[in-house]
Parts: C-alpha cells; sequence; structure tokens
C-alpha cells in the first residue's frame, strides 16, 4: 500500500486491481475487488431493489402520502444550508467534507473513503482512505471521471479499520449498501452526493476546451440552480455562461455514458444525509434521510446555518421541452430547436420565471426519468423490466410514458 501525505495528514492510496469488464459500469469497484462476482447482486444497473433497499436503510420506503418523496426518496427533513464561514476550495460551502472531518475528530470513525484530485489532474478523481480530519481538505471540489471508491473497502478492512465513513455517489452508494452486511463493520456513515451526469476525464477535457480558451487556467466549474454554469480561473477571474449558451451540440452524442443517462437514484437515497444544491437555491440542499443522518448534521452544531428550502416557478413546460428534444436527439444528447438570437433572452429570463428551489429540483428529477425511459427503450429495452423501480414510472407518467406489459417492473 502507498502513503501519500501532505504536510497536515496522511491520504491513503493503495495500488489498484484491473476493473473486470462489465457494461453499463461505472466502476465504482467492485469489480476491482477480491469477489468482483458480487457486482451481480450489487451494482444499480442490474436488477436494483430500491424498497427493500431503502426499508433496510431507513425503516420504510418512499411514503406516498409525501409527494416529495417519489422524486427524492426517504427523508425526515430537507433543508437549504451554508457553512458559515465556507470552507476555502470547497465546491459549495463544504459541508460533505466538514461533517466527515467532524467524524474523524471526535473519533466516531476510524477512516473516511472519499475522493481527491489525481496529484497529475485536478479533474481526475483519485480514491482515498482519510485517518485524519485535516486530510478532508485534499477532498473538496468537483471530479469528473469515473472513481473505484469500493475497491478500498478491503484495504481499510485489512488495516483494521471497522468504523468507516463514506462519501459518495449513487451508484457508488447502491453498491455499498447491497454488501454492507456482509463487511463485518462495527459502524458505517454514508455521506451522499446527487449525482451530475458523469463522462470520462479525458472527455471532460473535451468540455472545458470549448468553454475557454485557456481551459487549462479553469479551477471550477459548476452547474448552478440558476441555469448558468459558473468557471474560475487560475488569475481570480470569475464567468458565467447560460445553460442555453453551453456548446452542447459540439460534443459527441455519447459524451455521457449510458448508465448515467439511466440512473434512477439522482438523489443518493440510501445515504445517511444527501448533500445537494439543486433545491438549494444558491445555498447547499441538505435531505436528511434517517437516524444516523440527523447525527451527521448535529456534528457541524453552530458551523451550519439551515432554512426551510423554497420553491417558485412551475417545472412542466420546461420537462416536456426536455422530452421532446430528447426524443428528437436520437439517442444522443437533447437537441435545442430555439433560434441562436433568442437563447440569451431565455437565458436571462429563465433564473426569473423558471422552476426554482425545490421545484428545480423536480423538475431535473423528472427530466432524468424520461430520459432513463427513452434511453433505455431505443438502446437496451430488455432491461427496463429490470432496471427502472415503479417510482420513476409514476415521475414520467404525467408526461404520457407508461410502461409496456414487457417494460413493467
Amino acid at each position: 500500500m502507498t502513503l501519500q501525505q501532505d504536510k497536515t495528514a496522511p491520504v491513503w492510496t493503495p495500488p489498484l486491481a484491473d476493473a473486470a469488464p462489465r457494461s453499463l459500469c461505472t466502476d465504482c469497484g467492485i469489480s476491482r475487488t477480491a469477489d468482483h462476482k458480487r457486482c451481480g447482486h450489487a451494482c444499480q444497473f442490474i436488477r436494483p431493489d430500491y424498497p427493500a433497499m431503502e426499508t433496510r436503510v431507513h425503516g420504510r420506503t418512499r411514503d406516498p402520502g409525501r409527494e416529495d418523496e417519489a422524486f427524492f426518496g426517504p427523508y425526515r427533513r430537507m433543508l437549504r444550508a451554508a457553512l458559515v464561514p465556507p470552507a476555502e476550495g470547497a465546491q459549495w460551502t463544504g459541508i460533505t467534507t466538514r461533517i466527515a472531518a467532524r467524524l474523524l475528530e471526535t473519533g466516531a470513525v476510524d477512516a473516511v473513503l472519499a475522493m481527491a484530485a489525481d496529484p497529475n489532474d485536478r479533474w481526475r478523481p483519485r480514491p482515498v482512505l482519510v485517518t485524519e480530519a485535516a486530510g478532508m481538505a485534499q477532498c473538496r471540489g468537483m471530479r469528473m471521471g469515473y472513481a473505484p471508491l469500493l475497491a478500498l473497502l478491503e484495504p481499510a478492512i485489512a488495516k483494521g479499520y471497522r468504523r468507516l465513513a463514506v462519501i459518495g455517489v449513487p451508484c457508488q452508494i447502491y453498491a455499498l449498501r447491497a454488501l454492507e452486511q456482509e463487511l463485518g463493520l462495527e459502524r458505517l456513515y454514508v455521506i451522499g452526493t446527487p449525482c451530475s451526469d458523469n463522462t470520462t476525464t479525458e472527455r471532460f477535457h473535451e468540455f472545458l476546451a470549448l468553454l475557454a480558451d485557456d481551459p487549462a487556467s479553469i479551477t471550477y466549474l459548476e452547474f448552478c440552480a440558476d441555469y448558468h454554469v459558473e468557471l474560475r480561473f487560475t488569475d481570480g477571474r470569475h464567468r458565467r455562461i447560460p445553460f442555453l449558451l453551453l456548446p452542447l451540440s459540439k460534443l459527441p452524442g455519447d459524451f455521457f455514458p449510458l448508465t448515467c443517462r439511466t440512473c434512477v437514484d439522482y438523489t443518493n437515497s440510501l445515504a445517511d444525509i444527501t448533500v445537494g444544491y439543486m433545491g438549494g437555491q444558491g445555498e447547499q440542499w441538505l435531505l436528511v434521510r434517517n437516524a444516523r443522518g440527523e447525527e451527521l448534521l448535529a456534528l457541524l452544531g453552530g458551523e451550519v446555518r439551515t432554512a426551510a428550502p423554497g420553491s417558485a416557478g412551475k417545472r412542466q413546460a420546461p420537462v416536456k421541452g426536455f422530452l421532446k428534444n430528447t426524443e428528437r436527439a436520437a439517442g444522443g444528447l437533447p437537441v435545442r430547436g430555439m433560434p441562436n438570437f433568442l437563447r440569451p433572452l431565455v437565458g436571462w429570463l429563465m433564473p426569473k420565471v423558471g422552476p426554482r428551489g425545490l421545484e428545480f429540483a423536480r423538475a431535473r428529477l423528472e427530466m432524468k426519468a424520461v430520459e432513463t425511459i427513452l434511453h433505455l427503450r431505443r438502446q437496451e429495452p430488455r432491461r427496463l423490466r429490470h432496471m427502472v423501480p415503479a417510482h420513476v414510472w409514476s415521475l414520467v407518467a404525467p408526461y404520457g410514458l407508461t410502461p409496456t406489459d414487457d417494460e413493467r417492473p
């Protein structure tokens, strides 16, 4: 095992085995472990069972009497939140890494499985085991690319670590929960982040090159809930680009892999706490899902400012437009028929009249459900019955998408 260490704390990165070849694989890391055949029952993209998993993790599945649980999964409460003051170098304010640091500071865990930047590429994710709180600073910020996080479970257990925290995206967390009972851990805390559609690090560099003449100087990129992408540069510049003005037409149709276009768990419903932005209206968005999630939030004490999330606008028209564009895209990225001269005007209007706050999050979940159905029907129709749970079909039903007998879960 290789020890990589900064001036303040150890961050462990073991050598990783090669990934076993898989179709519809995001390389969560399980195929790199000693028993790679566990993918068969652990993978989100084979035969997921969200009702059973949610019941085991949270004590119940989605409550039909709470409308938002069809969108976001089981939760006790939702909050807008911000770390005060924000952590330097964080993607938003740093809540995710600060919770993990507090777990280490209080001795609640022996180690945290998380992502840091590759030493040779700030955008390439590198799975790490962090054993001291100061090391979490290396895990701040966004990475883009596949990251075999769960390959670190075996090295962590081999080191004698039995109390772990894991920070992961939905496809990683589903596999973790599927294997949780056979890991022999004394304690497991799961901090989830909602996934933003992933791509390879190499493809992401192609995207950056379309956004700036000096892409190597871009240090920060975020798709914000106000319909803009924010860029920051090494010289201190900031730039904001409306979604409608992004050069998506210049990207190849397979820029986002089929796995990411057919994800059914955008909000990481099996985490103890989900920390994202979609419903935050410029701040972070927390979904506290169970008692352990409450425990994680309580670790922050007065360091975090919270408020009730807001909601404004109507999502139906944007979702219908997304559905039509995705159908016309014939398997690639959604295309837009809007004349170029109108794009700046609509880009200016959307943050003011489009869905905001929780309505923005609901719109994004419905768009994701639409995308899942259309892409699977086109490319992997036999997988629909097994991959798409009932709650996803409920999200697309208002837009005229219903399962056939062969597709019904």
